[in-house]
């Protein structure tokens, strides 16, 4: 499984960063997803591989997001 942000479509509450903390950043406006402490660049630059053990944490912030900005790629 595949993750991306799109930030152009992020509204900026934080819940990715709550519910999948090891997967995404929130810098206070806007999400990102990091692949360990490096944040990942914005968009489709910043597509992660999930790492097992992560995707349903990673498929609840993707439903829980407002904007639905956060995509997953199987």
């Amino acid at each position: 499984m595949r993750v991306w942000i799109d930030q152009d479509l992020c509204v900026g509450n934080g819940i990715c960063e709550e519910l999948s903390p090891d997967v995404f950043y929130f810098d206070g406006n806007l999400a990102f997803v990091r692949n360990g402490e490096q944040v990942l660049p914005r968009g489709e630059d910043g597509i992660l591989t999930v790492r097992a053990g992560l995707e349903e944490s990673v498929l609840d912030a993707a439903e829980e997001c407002p904007a639905e900005c956060i995509y997953v790629e199987a």
